[in-house]
């Protein structure tokens, strides 16, 4: 057997989530069937069952602009896919799934995974970042699959008051549900809000003789980047709409601090919107401590 690490991204507005479900368009189920597809593979095939395993569950709308699977796969099967093409088994299938794979989803890479490696379990930390267009940001109707319109004028200073709360080993019960046999603790180790700074596609240096400079296309838009051991289900959106709710005055940063300091699952702290929210980042050890990461990872969380 092979190991395979397959980076990729997708846009998730068309996608009900990452994970395989009955008669769902989903990015798993997707990908998996174009596996069988280049691999000529049986759907039902017990000894191949082309599984993948991810670095991060996306929800239902949610984005990767880079997103980590990982695959097992048998040689002999593996080398199906070469055909005509004189290039190594990886590079074939990696062009394979290029070719069948819809346009909202792209593969970067395929490549060996070295020993030891787990997509999920190997992970250090994940990057998130979602996008908000408030009523100081210029909104453009281009950007509205993953941008989230919010017509409020928000406090940024409020909502970074509020997102330093998160940093540190917390129970993120009130914004999110554990896993079955899993919790709702996580570290979370940077969460900041910010301004995109309006500027010009072209650099205004640069002598292009344009009388007018398009402006790039995150110009002043409202950002929030959070990054995590890990998350829970729902945790991201729920802090997010938590902040804009206290960036706009609806709730006040002692009602954030309370949701904080008690873990329990309500309305109020409830998810916003998906497709602001698009997973940018996965890191990952060395090689030699993944196996060892992967160990550790694997055990229930506690607050000391």
């Amino acid at each position: 057997m092979t190991r395979l690490r397959i980076d990729l991204a997708y846009d998730g507005g068309g996608f009900f989530g990452w994970a395989r479900q009955p008669r769902l368009r989903t990015v798993q189920g997707t990908i998996e069937d174009a596996l069988h597809k280049v691999l000529r593979v049986p759907a039902d095939d017990a000894d191949d069952p082309l599984r993948l395993t991810v670095a991060g569950r996306t929800d239902t709308g949610v984005h990767a602009s880079h997103q980590v699977a990982h695959l097992d796969v048998s040689d002999a099967v593996l080398l199906r896919c070469v055909g005509h093409m004189e290039v190594p088994a990886v590079d074939a299938l990696a062009r394979r799934l290029k070719a069948v794979l819809p346009p909202d989803i792209v593969i970067h890479q395929v490549t060996v995974a070295p020993d030891g490696f787990d997509a999920r379990f190997s992970a250090l930390e994940r990057t998130y970042v979602y996008r908000v267009a408030d009523r100081s940001s210029e909104a453009d109707p281009r950007s509205r699959g993953f941008v989230l319109r919010v017509d409020e004028a928000l406090d940024v200073d409020v909502m970074n008051r509020a997102a330093a709360m998160t940093l540190g080993l917390h129970d993120f019960g009130s914004f999110a549900t554990p896993n079955p046999g899993g919790t709702t603790i996580r570290e979370v180790k940077n969460a900041y809000w910010s301004r995109v700074p309006a500027v010009p596609l072209v650099p205004s240096g640069s002598d292009m003789g344009e009388s007018y400079r398009t402006p790039s296309l995150e110009s002043g838009l409202l950002v929030f980047t959070i990054v995590a051991d890990a998350f829970a289900r729902n945790m991201v959106r729920s802090l997010v709409g938590s902040c804009v709710k206290v960036g706009s005055g609806r709730k006040s940063l002692d009602w954030f601090a309370d949701k904080m300091a008690h873990p329990v699952r309500e309305g109020s702290s409830g998810p916003i919107a998906p497709q602001g929210l698009t997973l940018e980042h996965i890191a990952y050890p060395p090689d030699e401590q993944l196996a060892a990461r992967a160990n550790a990872i694997r055990a229930v969380r506690t607050l000391p």
